[in-house]
């Protein structure tokens, strides 16, 4: 049935006969691929986002574009690999950067960004969370087509004591209202918050008054409870049998549960198509306490492993997604931007290289497209896997020099029956893995095996044509300077928090892993 009325929706939006459905993006922070029941987590304690998914569509091999949040959050709303729109570094060889507080760059003008796209359309698009694109007045999301932001540019670190470093702003809208640990209390010893509840009621009012305007809208729920330190409001705290990391779990289930049952209410779910999933895999140096599960994949956080980068991911729609269904589509972050212009009836920009593809054919007629996914840490794609088959080029799990120093973002080194690869190069012969009968990524096919030898061809030529295609964008993680933090963002005047920043004097950011 929907593959008889699926184009004929897209002309009638276009034509104005009927209205265009609503888009809401639920970006989880480090969660892991198992951290739901959905996906097999054995205290059952997401119930909303178990039913989400009965209700929906599982992803059961969806990825993120880069093991860690700024540059996978980057290519979401740009529909492009963070080597293209400029979310990686070049002062060292395949190491991963972020936004920190001393970052110079963000997101850049060139790039054209989903909202821009959908406000075009009509749309009314706001923000809750986490920006991490840059925190710059240049890199503010209102320049960038969000109507509304409620949340931060940074990620939830400190407290800092606003002399050598200041607290994070939280902003609405152009300007901030307070910081974090001043005005927004986060307990680090008890792991008390209230932020995830902020969050939550900032999406209800948003989508009710977008229902009371009849107006479109793309709610981009970006939050961070899961990312250490970890957070939960009292209600929640000391409820999971997972610790504190799963008492923010629960209370993001409790909250997505609220979204979707407000959209239900409102008698606008039919219209609006809801995705639910994570920036990256937990982080397993943040674990047991402040880290989440990564299922049966191997490592997590800032490693090209299963583990770092493969989410959860659930898609929702009544009336056009059948329910409790699966899909094997190989999907990424990146894909919601083409996805959700799709929904809209727009084409992506042509001017540029757009990695994301339209999933609607998987997720309204079950269709598999075949496409390979590619795993890249900084300016260095590690690994490629097309079909159930990954080879690795790569296999850093995290430096030598932060292995000495005791930083391990893989865990399990030394525990029997853990497997983790030497941390060396593999371009001549790749360590290739199948998926389907090696999900953790123990056991590589023989070289010598004509297996091996038959995938490494078809997989050879289509990395071979990826990095023959490939331009790399202007790295914007390469300078770092302690003069462009959050010293005195706008709207600091009027709370008497702005703070006097240190003369200028730009460095080379130092990326350790």
């Amino acid at each position: 049935m929907a593959r008889a009325v699926l184009v004929p929706l897209w002309l009638c939006w276009a034509l104005g006969c009927a209205a265009p459905p609503n888009v809401v993006l639920l970006l989880m922070d480090d969660m892991g691929w198992g951290d739901l029941g959905a996906f097999g987590e054995p205290s059952k304690e997401t119930p909303n986002l178990d039913q989400m998914a009965s209700e929906g569509m599982l992803f059961l091999d969806f990825y993120a574009a880069n093991p860690l949040c700024s540059p996978s959050r980057a290519a979401l709303l740009t529909g492009r690999l963070p080597v293209r729109n400029g979310f990686y570094t070049t002062n060292a060889h395949a190491r991963n950067a972020y936004t920190p507080q001393d970052i110079v760059g963000g997101i850049q003008d060139s790039e054209i960004l989903l909202p821009e796209l959908l406000k075009k359309a009509g749309y009314t698009n706001k923000i809750i969370g986490k920006w991490h694109l840059g925190h710059r007045p240049q890199f503010h999301p209102l320049k960038h087509g969000f109507d509304e932001w409620f949340g931060s540019p940074n990620c939830h670190f400190g407290p800092y004591d606003n002399r050598a470093l200041p607290n994070i702003p939280v902003y609405r809208d152009w300007e901030m209202i307070g910081r974090y640990y001043e005005d927004f209390k986060i307990d680090l010893r008890t792991g008390e918050a209230n932020l995830t509840q902020i969050y939550l009621q900032e999406a209800l009012d948003f989508i009710s008054k977008q229902q009371a305007s009849q107006q479109p809208f793309f709610l981009y729920w970006a939050i961070d409870a899961t990312h250490a330190p970890v957070y939960a409001s009292k209600h929640f705290l000391g409820t999971s049998q997972r610790g504190r990391y799963g008492d923010a779990v629960r209370e993001i289930d409790d909250s997505v549960g609220k979204i979707l049952k407000h959209l239900q209410k409102l008698g606008i779910s039919e219209n609006t198509f809801v995705f639910f999933t994570s920036d990256n895999g937990a982080a397993l140096i943040s674990a047991p306490k402040q880290g989440g599960s990564n299922g049966p994949f191997l490592c997590g956080k800032q490693t090209t492993f299963e583990g770092g980068m493969r989410e959860p991911a659930i898609a929702w729609w009544p009336g056009h997604i059948p329910a409790g269904s699966v899909s094997r589509q190989l999907g990424s972050v990146m894909d919601l931007f083409t996805t959700s212009l799709s929904l809209v009836g727009l084409q992506p920009p042509s001017d540029r290289q757009i990695d994301g593809i339209d999933l609607l054919p998987a997720i309204l007629q079950g269709k598999l497209i075949d496409r390979p996914i590619f795993y890249y840490r900084g300016n260095e794609m590690m690994a490629v896997r097309v079909g159930l088959y990954k080879a690795h080029y790569w296999t850093w799990s995290n430096s030598w020099e932060d292995y000495s120093k005791g930083i391990d973002f893989c865990p399990g080194q030394n525990v029997s029956g853990v497997t983790t690869h030497l941390q060396e190069e593999h371009s001549t012969l790749p360590l290739l893995f199948h998926l389907g009968r090696d999900p953790g990524e123990k056991y590589p096919l023989s070289f010598a095996s004509d297996e091996y030898q038959g995938v490494m061809r078809r997989i050879s030529a289509v990395v071979q044509q990826h990095k023959d295609t490939m331009v790399p964008g202007v790295p914007q993680l390469n300078v770092c300077d302690k003069a462009v933090m959050n010293w005195s963002p706008p709207g600091c005047e009027k709370l008497g928090k702005c703070l006097k920043p240190p003369k200028s004097d730009p460095k080379k950011c130092f990326w350790s892993h």
